[in-house]
C-alpha cells in the first residue's frame, strides 16, 4: 500500500475558503470525496490538528497530509446473508451482525456488507457506496439504513448532517456507574497511533448521552444516544470517563472482574472478544414520504449471555 505524505502552506489567494475547498485545489490529484474522508479521519490536518471540512482558512496555515492510498478495486456482489428489517422503494434497514465489515478496505477486500448489498440489490451499483449512509464498526452489531436511490441517499445524509436521525445503542461497560450523564469531548485522530481515535482539544466536537439500565458489581448495562457521529465515538467517550466498553480490543484495556467472581462470569468475560455494543434503535424521516420511521433490534445472543452471567454473579454475591 502506498503512503502519501505532503505539507503545503495555504496561499493568501485561498483565504476565506473552507478546508475541503482549499484541499481540492492544493491536492488536485485526489478526488474531493477522498480528501473529505481524509479530513474527517484526521489524515489531512492543519499542523497536525484535526478540524472539520467546513473550517474556514485564513491563509498561511500548514496543511499536513499523511494517508495510506488504498488501491481502487472493483466491488463485486457476494452471496452473504443479510437480515433485512425493512425494505421499500427508497431504502433498506439492515440488522448487521458483529464481525461484518461495512465496506471493503485495507485487509478487507471482500466479504463486506457492501458486497452483500450488491448481491441483494444489483441496482445499488448505481448509488455511491452501494447506498450506505452511515456505518458501524466491524464488531458493533445492529441497525443501519441503506438508500436505494441517489436522491434518498442525499436526503438521508442531510438528516444525519442536521442530527435528525436518532441512533440509540445498548452497551455493557466496565465499572459500576452511579448514574447517567453526557460526555462532551472533541475527538480526533490519535497523535501516535493512526488507527485509533482519541479525545483531543482541537478535534471535532462530539457529544454522547448515556443512561443506566442495570448495575452489576463491577459493570453497568447502559443505553447510549449519539448526538454526533464521530469515528469510534461511543467507545472513545466511554473510555474517557473511565467506563470502557466490555471486550473492546482497542479502548477497553484489561478486563476487570468483581471481587470473587463466579466461574461462569470469569469464563464469559474471557470469551467475549468484541465490544459489547449494539445499535438497538433507529428513528428517521422517510426520504420520499416524510413519514417518521422507528426500528428496533433485540440485543444479540452473545450480549444476552454476558448479561445473564453478570446477573448470576450479582445474585451469587447477594446470597453470600
Amino acid at each position: 500500500m502506498q503512503h502519501v505524505s505532503r505539507r503545503v502552506i495555504v496561499p493568501a489567494a485561498l483565504a476565506g475558503k473552507r478546508l475541503d475547498q482549499a484541499a481540492a485545489v492544493l491536492f488536485g490529484d485526489f478526488s474531493r470525496n477522498r480528501l473529505k474522508q481524509w479530513i474527517e479521519g484526521g489524515q489531512l490536518t492543519i499542523a497536525g490538528e484535526s478540524v472539520a471540512p467546513k473550517a474556514r482558512l485564513k491563509g498561511g496555515e500548514v496543511l499536513v497530509l499523511g494517508a495510506d492510498l488504498e488501491p481502487i478495486v472493483a466491488i463485486r456482489p457476494e452471496p452473504i446473508a443479510l437480515q433485512v428489517v425493512h425494505a421499500d422503494a427508497a431504502l433498506y434497514v439492515i440488522d448487521k451482525p458483529a464481525g461484518l465489515v461495512v465496506h471493503p478496505g485495507a485487509g478487507n477486500p471482500s466479504g463486506t456488507l457492501q458486497n452483500a448489498l450488491l448481491n441483494l440489490d444489483p441496482a445499488l451499483a448505481t448509488v455511491p457506496r452501494a447506498g450506505l449512509v452511515h456505518r458501524l464498526d466491524k464488531d458493533t452489531s445492529g441497525l443501519l439504513v441503506v438508500a436505494r436511490t441517489l436522491s434518498a441517499q442525499q436526503r438521508l445524509a442531510a438528516q444525519i448532517e442536521r442530527r435528525e436521525i436518532r441512533r440509540i445503542y445498548r452497551a455493557v461497560c466496565q465499572g459500576a456507574l452511579t448514574g447517567g450523564g453526557t460526555v462532551e469531548a472533541s475527538i480526533g485522530r490519535h497523535p501516535r497511533e493512526r488507527t485509533k481515535m482519541a479525545v483531543r482539544e482541537l478535534g471535532r466536537p462530539a457529544r454522547t448521552r448515556y443512561r443506566v439500565i442495570e448495575r452489576f458489581r463491577a459493570h453497568t448495562y447502559i443505553e447510549v444516544e449519539l448526538e454526533t457521529g464521530r469515528t469510534h465515538q461511543i467507545r472513545v467517550h466511554m473510555a474517557h470517563v473511565g467506563a470502557p466498553i466490555v471486550g473492546d480490543p482497542v479502548y477497553g484495556g484489561r478486563p476487570k472482574l468483581p471481587r470473587q467472581p463466579t466461574d461462569r462470569l470469569r469464563q464469559t468475560l474471557q470469551a467475549f472478544r468484541r465490544q459489547a455494543l449494539h445499535a438497538s434503535h433507529l428513528t428517521l424521516t422517510h426520504p420520499e414520504t416524510g413519514a417518521t420511521l422507528t426500528f428496533e433490534s433485540a440485543v444479540p445472543d452473545d450480549m444476552v449471555t454476558l448479561l445473564d452471567a453478570l446477573r448470576s454473579d450479582r445474585g451469587a454475591q447477594d446470597a453470600r
